[in-house]
């Protein structure tokens, strides 16, 4: 090699060397340390108020609508927030005789459930381990004739705890009281969010600067997230709504009672991913095995279940979900299992309209753009 070509050698090299800012991105850890930390401690006052902002943001169409014919604001919020809850309200009082019937079948089905998987132990199953006991025997008489006898064992039982009702109802109602309270204020805060209208848009819109430039940023990025989270909710809601026909139509063709009940279960938890077809797949299967007692119509009923889930939450859902926010779908998975692991149930349901939102803001700030890179498809 030519010594002329020695410095432009120490150029290039001196060019591909990576700078690393150990002290910021100490700091950049301990800052996220501290939000997930953050996030956990106020789980309480943040799950609640993210649940009523993205019903708020799914209802306010509809009092926009009826604005548009003349009711006043008030009156609007007041009619939406009343249709809502007498709907939820009037579907469960319809269905409140089967789901009292499935409640009190419950019982009885797992015990069904456990002594049909005691049957099925006399068979191959039983035999191995019943040759397992005699082995353990015949080792255990070997010892004892080879060493003589030895000194009697003492056995140290310690008795589980037991069992106390008062204690067991004392805490279900204050768990179905905390409902009761957290449930009371979603809806409270839902209704001021809707009364509120474009209050805080107008308000964060100001509080940008005097430059429009900020004040376009942030009005694209308000009309974006609205327009994804709507967007969301209604795919939401057609695919439960889906998952719990498909599931009636199955049940109703394998002849199991309280479909009705049955289907309305699976859609309402099938908003939850993952978990939920999980436990409407193990409930309808062990209604299905008290019904007919037998286990491949209990295999069928809770497969089918399970299928019409996996259908419409894999093919389905996936591709509206990437039609809305060409999200990524390793990067949603991995949504669910963070916000799932910080919040459970709720951060399940919570994950992508929280992804939704990361990716909405990083498109609009220049220095986020890895970010939503990252999440995007």
């Amino acid at each position: 090699m030519n010594r002329t070509d020695l410095p432009t050698s120490i150029d290039t090299a001196e060019a591909l060397r990576v700078t690393v800012d150990a002290r910021g991105l100490a700091l950049v850890l301990l800052a996220v340390l501290a939000c997930v930390f953050a996030l956990s401690w106020a789980q309480a006052f943040v799950v609640p108020l993210l649940l009523g902002i993205v019903i708020a943001y799914t209802l306010s169409p509809l009092v926009a609508w009826l604005q548009a014919i003349r009711l006043p604001r008030f009156v609007a919020t007041v009619v939406v927030m009343a249709s809502v809850i007498g709907g939820i309200g009037l579907a469960t009082y319809s269905l409140r005789g089967q789901m009292l019937t499935i409640i009190e079948q419950l019982p009885a089905a797992a015990g069904k459930v456990a002594a049909g998987l005691a049957r099925l132990q006399i068979g191959p199953i039983g035999s191995l381990h019943k040759l397992q006991s005699a082995a353990t025997e015949v080792e255990r008489a070997t010892l004892q004739s080879a060493d003589g006898p030895r000194p009697r064992a003492t056995h140290v039982v310690v008795d589980p705890p037991k069992f106390r009702l008062g204690s067991f109802l004392w805490a279900s109602s204050l768990g179905a009281l905390g409902a009761v309270v957290e449930s009371a204020m979603v809806i409270f805060l839902v209704f001021f969010l809707l009364l509120g209208g474009d209050t805080f848009k107008r308000k964060l819109v100001t509080m940008t600067g005097p430059s429009l430039a900020p004040k376009r940023i942030t009005v694209h990025v308000l009309d974006a997230i609205n327009g994804s989270i709507q967007k969301y909710m209604f795919m939401l809601l057609t695919t439960n709504l889906l998952v719990a026909f498909l599931t009636w139509l199955a049940l109703h063709w394998i002849g199991l009672e309280n479909a009705g009940a049955w289907a309305a279960v699976a859609g309402l938890l099938h908003i939850v991913p993952y978990l939920g077809p999980g436990i409407t797949g193990v409930a309808i299967g062990m209604a299905a095995f008290m019904q007919f007692e037998s286990f491949g119509v209990a295999l069928l009923a809770a497969g089918a279940s399970l299928v019409i889930a996996t259908v419409v939450g894999v093919f389905i859902t996936t591709w509206m979900t990437g039609r809305i926010a060409r999200m990524n779908p390793a990067a949603v998975f991995i949504s669910l299992l963070f916000w799932g692991w910080l919040w459970g149930v709720w951060g399940m349901l919570l994950s992508i309209p929280i992804v939704v939102i990361v990716k909405v803001v990083a498109q609009h700030v220049e220095r986020l753009h890895p970010i939503a890179e990252l999440l995007g498809d």
